[in-house]
């Protein structure tokens, strides 16, 4: 066990959350990338997706809209009260809910598929939760970044943005 938060596992958590706070700002994911992220995913009507640093809701709302259940993951309260208010103005509100939470403490083992748009380095610290809590067949869906070791299923260009999927094994 650690001597204190500054060693093991714990400290990568606290330096990537201060780094998501100083270093990510929210910027949009265009609509067609949003379509092109759920397309690779082959989103059905089934799936339980989860977006991770879901902004204004975007890809939670145009899931809902496509007949899902859906949850957004943001740590910022105005970004997750505008999700809110965005599913309540598209119809979906009861297909879709938006936690204010730190996506490190979050709870990914219901989804079926994943989304995010975050940073190379915030995905490599990612990866460990996502490989531990995800079941088998689960679908992560990235637009523009990586995962470190992980070579994608599939990688396409919508509007020239990368989008990229990975498949839990």
């Amino acid at each position: 066990m650690p001597a204190s938060a500054n060693e093991g596992p714990w400290a990568r958590v606290a330096n990537v959350n201060r780094y998501l706070r100083k270093d990510i700002r929210y910027v949009p994911s265009p609509l067609t990338v949003v379509q092109g992220m759920l397309e690779l995913g082959q989103l059905t009507s089934n799936d339980f997706l989860i977006d991770l640093g879901s902004g204004d809701g975007r890809i939670p709302i145009e899931a809902a809209r496509l007949g899902a259940r859906a949850r957004g993951i943001e740590i910022d309260p105005s970004l997750v009260k505008r999700s809110r208010h965005h599913a309540e103005v598209a119809g979906v509100a009861s297909q879709v809910e938006f936690r204010q939470q730190d996506m490190f403490a979050a709870d990914l083992s219901e989804a079926t598929i994943v989304t995010l748009y975050l940073r190379d380095k915030v995905n490599a610290s990612l990866q460990p939760k996502l490989q531990n809590e995800l079941r088998p067949g689960t679908r992560i869906v990235s637009h523009s970044f990586c995962m470190v070791d992980w070579e994608p299923d599939v990688e396409i260009e919508v509007d020239t943005k990368l989008v990229l999927l990975w498949t839990v094994e």
